[in-house]
């Protein structure tokens, strides 16, 4: 499923235009990532938690000419599913 998919789906489910699903679709994947951007998780019971985490910067090596190089750090974003998504999924 990608983005359109999404908003084709919840059109159908709601009975709204195509228009507003996707700015009902966009304006749910915004406030994850605003909320992301801020430093606070996301949680959704029954469906999973978004959160962040971060990564120090390390020493990596590139593999095709063995050189050592330098990561930079960086905030990677995690999700853990929830309890019933994860027993739909196994089901």
């Amino acid at each position: 499923m990608n983005k359109g998919d999404l908003i084709t789906q919840v059109a159908e489910a709601a009975g709204i235009t195509k228009g507003q699903a996707t700015d009902a679709v966009n304006s749910v994947l915004g406030g994850i990532e605003s909320t992301l951007k801020s430093g606070d998780k996301a949680s959704f019971i029954g469906f999973g938690t978004f959160s962040t985490s971060q990564r120090a910067a390390r020493d990596g090596r590139n593999p095709a000419t063995g050189a050592t190089i330098k990561i930079p750090a960086k905030t990677m974003v995690k999700f853990k599913a929830g309890k019933a998504l994860s027993e739909a999924c196994n089901s």
